[in-house]
């Protein structure tokens, strides 16, 4: 049985997690403006039957695919909103289910540090080699949750509510983690958008 852990639909990509995806993409680039669907599900092998109904559903293009034992995860793009939405829905159809059935995203870690120490900004930067640099001084806002999808967009709400910085989007394994940096008025709306997007998402309480 396949299960629905992550169903995500962006109308339009914003530019730093656009590029942010692009530094990550094992397949075809997205480019700000595309209309984008993220899916995972489990276990990780059935993302290959479902990426094939995907990509012979449209004309999308297939940005990326993770196979791991546990998860398998792809995300889709293309200019066109409705060819993204054709594939998820033939995706769906084969699954005999719809978008409600995904997993409800639970939130891990929800948090802001102010005034980041040079120290601590060197080694945030060490450690990224995606996204963008935390400049000390910066207040960063952390972000994690389950299933790891998610992320993507929370991170897309967030740049699109506010002026921030990209740090980092890790949106595949356990838990998905965003970091974003910038002035702390900035980074209190974007924390403010990206939380209450992932909490008015749809889904099923598998935890219950």
């Amino acid at each position: 049985m396949i299960k629905l852990r992550t169903y995500i639909f962006i109308n339009s990509l914003q530019p730093q997690i656009a590029s942010y995806m692009g530094t990550a993409s094992q397949g075809f680039l997205p480019v700000p403006g595309d209309a984008c669907l993220w899916m995972e599900v489990a276990p990780g092998m059935a993302v290959h039957r479902l990426t094939d109904i995907a990509l012979k559903g449209s004309n999308v293009h297939l940005g990326q695919q993770i196979v791991e034992r546990s998860y398998g995860s792809m995300f889709l793009h293309h200019r066109d909103q409705s060819d993204v939405l054709e594939s998820g829905q033939k995706v769906l159809d084969y699954l005999q289910t719809d978008e409600s059935s995904r997993q409800k995203c639970h939130i891990m870690w929800n948090e802001i540090i102010r005034a980041i120490t040079p120290d601590h900004a060197v080694l945030i930067n060490r450690d990224n080699r995606r996204g963008s640099m935390i400049l000390p001084g910066q207040s960063m806002y952390i972000l994690e949750t389950e299933p790891a999808g998610y992320i993507v967009y929370a991170a897309n709400e967030a740049e699109k509510a506010s002026n921030i910085t990209l740090i980092e989007a890790r949106a595949v394994g356990a838990f998905g983690r965003l970091i974003m940096a910038g002035r702390e008025a900035d980074i209190n709306v974007a924390a403010e958008a990206a939380t209450k997007a992932i909490q008015n998402l749809t889904g099923q309480d598998v935890r219950v």
